[in-house]
Parts: C-alpha cells; structure tokens; sequence
C-alpha cells in the first residue's frame, strides 16, 4: 500500500483506506476501525467523521494504564502489614488463583456489575486456574470480598468511581452442624477419661470450654490458672504456607487470635478446674497438648488424633469445630446469659453466637413449647 498520511494509505484495488483508533481491549491493546473511500479526500472526510462520531459517544480508555492486575499486586502489598499473616495468605492465593489469571488483564474501567456477575457466574460454574471445577459460593463470596477491596483501593487511587458498584453475592446454603447429643458427649467424655493422656486432657478442655483448635494448640500451663480456675486465651497455632520462596512450602505459625476479642479469659467449672491440678506438669511452659516444653502439637494432627478418638467411641462425622458447637449448645440448654457466652466463646457480637452457634435440640424445642400457655382444647 502506497501512504499519504493521516493513517490513509492506497490499496492495489486503487481504493483508499483509512484507518483510526475506535477503541482498546480490556488488557489496553488498541482496536482499530477502517474507513474506505475512491480519493484521499473522501476518505479522508470518512475517517473524520468516524473519529467525531465516536468521541461524541464515548471515552476510550488510552493505552498504558495499569491492568487490573497491577493494582491487585499493589493492594496486596499495603494489606501485608495490616492483616494477620494467615489472612495475608488467603488473599494473596485468591489473587493469584483466582482473580489474576481470570480477570488480571482487564483494565478497571472493564468493572461493571455485569461484569462482575459474569465473573462470579463462571467461577461458581468452571471454576478458576487451581480448581477447574465449579467454586462453593462460600469460595466465590471471598474472591468477590477481595475483588471489591480492590476496586476501592482503585477508587482511592484514581477516582474512578468503581468502588459503587454492587457486588451481588452469592448465597450459601445454610448447613447443619455437627452436634453431639447429650448421650454422645456423654460416651466421648468417658472415653477421654480412660488412660488420660495430655493430648485427650487437650481435647477434653476445648469440650469444656469452647476454645477453638488452634488456641488448644497454643496453650500452654501458664495460661492456666489452678487458683483462680481460668484459662488465658493468648494466642493461636497455625500452618500457614510459605510465600518468601523458601525451600519449604509451610510453617507452623504461632500468633495472636483470630480477633481482639477472641484474647479472652475463660472461666472453668470445678470439675474442669480438678482435671487440670490432676494433669498439671512441673514445667508451665509446657505445652497442654504434649506436657512438654518446646514441643507441640500442631492443628493437622491434632484432627488425625480426634479422628482416631471418635472413631474408637463409635462417633461418625465429628471434626474439632463440632466440640465448640457442642460446648456453645449445652450453654443454651441450661438457659447460659447469652451475652456471657459471646464473651467466652470470643465472638465480636452477640449475633454471631446466636446465628452460627445456638443449636436447640429438639428435646430443648419440645420444652420451650411446653411453656407456651393453653388454649383451652
């Protein structure tokens, strides 16, 4: 083709042919619209009134602006000294396994609530680049949370107005759970009793107290008090993955609770009390699960240990989650002041204990309706 300037150049047909910029692709690469005409005049005119059409009807975003993932990469390096190292991790694997690979090459003026839905709807439907398979919407509400993190990073840095856009998130399937009966808790505590060694004293005491799994595994003797019968809440054990590049892959991480009110003091009962003057070590460094300083027991096999427990007393489906669930459910059934149980299961509000840890047994229900007074049948 022979060129005469203005992006117009003479075909081998002898027609003109212009060329001018209508717009850039999601990843900033430009899109190119034609124009043709019989002269460089005419198509010089066409390719005048294109341009004029188009910047009339919209803005298009210029080439070189950073992607969507540059401004994850940016975010997730403010968060990494502002969050716990365990939710660092989260959000840097759902980044990069899920976000970035799907969506990182998109410029954020992409974002829009359609936008959003679409990449919400194929992830719950195809999955992402480590899972190829649909997502569980409670996976898909936690990559939209970051996503959404994002946008108001974006809108803080730019102004583009991305950050009002509404996320519709989807719903979880409320799901029931584990429970023991009264019977059940009944057999397992009897098992613990037998031949008690420091790891079923360990699993024993978390029955009794509702602490969760990680804080059973942090604790230690000097977090127990005799005298005043209470357990310090101090700390948390986690395996956390390594995302320095070391050689190995994770480590075992010993930090504070879950939140500010998860740093707790948690009354024991008498007989829990005398459990714990009978298992009391010498040492009150000493780990609770192991009865030894330095040594501990990390969450993972602290799961294969009460797996092999509950097994042995002829409980199905029963994770370490479940004894919290247990200890919170009891409470209610003997009318537990509910704030009191907030405290001392460490939740933030009154409302998270009543909507994930209250469980009326059937046997509770048919007693509160015996209370409702008679219609005269």
């Amino acid at each position: 083709m022979a060129k005469k300037g203005n992006n117009i150049y003479k075909r081998k047909d002898n027609r003109w042919e212009g060329r001018y910029i209508k717009g850039y692709t999601l990843a900033g690469r430009i899109q190119y619209g034609y124009v043709y005409g019989k002269s460089y005049r005419e198509t010089r005119e066409k390719q005048l009134k294109a341009q004029t059409a188009l910047a009339s009807c919209q803005t298009p975003p210029k080439p070189g602006k950073k992607t969507f993932g540059d401004y994850c990469d940016e975010w997730l390096i403010l968060n990494r000294s502002r969050v716990k190292p365990a939710t660092y991790v989260k959000y840097y694997n759902i980044v990069n396994n899920h976000i970035k690979p799907l969506v990182g090459e998109c410029l954020p003026q992409a974002f829009n609530q359609v936008f959003i839905e679409t990449f919400s709807h194929r992830l719950l439907t195809e999955g992402s680049l480590k899972t190829p398979k649909g997502l569980s919407p409670k996976t898909v509400r936690d990559i939209l949370m970051v996503l959404h993190g994002v946008l108001k990073y974006i809108k803080r840095e730019t102004g583009d107005g991305t950050s009002g856009i509404e996320i519709v998130y989807p719903k979880e399937e409320k799901k029931e759970m584990r429970v023991l009966t009264k019977e059940e808790q009944s057999r397992f505590v009897r098992y613990l009793l037998s031949e008690m060694d420091s790891c079923k004293f360990g699993v024993l005491l978390a029955l009794l107290t509702g602490m969760r799994i990680g804080e059973v595994c942090a604790l230690r003797w000097r977090d127990i008090s005799i005298n005043d019968k209470t357990v310090q809440v101090e700390g948390t054990m986690q395996r956390l993955q390594t995302l320095d590049g070391a050689a190995q892959k994770t480590s075992v991480v010993v930090g504070s609770p879950k939140s500010e009110t998860s740093k707790r003091v948690i009354p024991l009962t008498d007989e829990a009390a005398a459990l714990c003057s009978q298992m009391k070590p010498e040492t009150p460094d000493a780990f609770v699960l192991t009865g030894v300083p330095g040594h501990f027991m990390e969450p993972r096999a602290l799961q294969y240990r009460l797996a092999k427990y509950t097994k042995a007393c002829g409980l199905e489906q029963v994770n370490f989650h479940a004894l919290r669930h247990t200890f919170a459910t009891r409470c209610v059934e003997v009318d537990f002041e509910i704030k009191s149980l907030s405290e001392i299961l460490g939740h933030s509000t009154v409302k998270v204990t009543l909507d994930r840890y209250v469980h009326p047994s059937m046997e509770l229900k048919r007693e509160n309706m015996k209370k409702l007074p008679a219609i005269g049948f």
